[in-house]
């Protein structure tokens, strides 16, 4: 596992994708609609990793609560791993709570799943593996 990418909650994409072109000296390279997690997400690349930033496009979504709850900040770390229907298997016989059972479409192209926050000392872990 390596990681992919680090989630960021933001209220705002427009206005946070202007600051963090400013942190990184570089524009977002993608900008991406994730419709069955009422999402719109903004990638920035760093190194080998990249910076995903999350608005919510509608109330309910995971995103809408968490800044509610929280306010905007860091919401998950994602690692990609090469057979994600593997590691969610692996991992649950290992004991821990999954989000998701089976893995479904992400943003940049990815296949996802997230483990519990409960299992992972408070951490939202997230699965992705490149769809081929």
């Amino acid at each position: 596992m390596k990681l992919e990418h680090i989630g960021i909650a933001v209220k705002d994409l427009e206005a946070s994708n202007e600051l963090f072109k400013k942190l990184f000296n570089s524009p977002h390279y993608k900008v991406e609609s994730v419709e069955s997690e009422g999402v719109s997400t903004s990638f920035f690349q760093t190194g080998e990793s990249k910076i995903e930033l999350l608005e919510a496009t509608n109330e309910d979504s995971a995103i809408a609560k968490f800044i509610a709850k929280k306010g905007e900040g860091i919401h998950h770390l994602a690692f990609e791993v090469v057979d994600i229907d593997f590691e969610l298997e692996r991992l649950q016989k290992e004991g821990f709570q999954l989000i998701h059972q089976t893995p479904k479409d992400g943003a940049d192209n990815k296949r996802i799943a997230f483990l519990h926050p409960k299992a992972t000392n408070g951490v939202l872990i997230e699965l992705c593996q490149e769809k081929k």
